[in-house]
């Protein structure tokens, strides 16, 4: 696969981003909720987002106030 591809599952609320093809040797957890997968030479092959709908919409939110408070604060 020579594209970045996203899945989402919504039974599972998890949403996944394949970085390239790759048999998974392990994982690293980023912050609560990312998980970098992994391949054996430690390269991320990767990236798995649980309870994504609120991860994605809160660091939506999050990122558009601190904008929004920015551009009020240079005002």
């Amino acid at each position: 696969m020579d594209k970045n591809s996203m899945r989402y599952f919504p039974e599972q609320d998890v949403l996944h981003v394949l970085i390239r093809e790759g048999e998974e040797a392990g994982s690293v957890e980023l912050s609560p909720h990312v998980t970098a997968e992994l391949d054996q030479d430690g390269e991320i092959i990767g990236i798995e987002i649980t309870d994504a709908t609120a991860y994605v919409r809160d660091n939506i939110l999050e990122s558009a106030q601190g904008r929004l408070l920015r551009g009020i604060a240079d005002t």
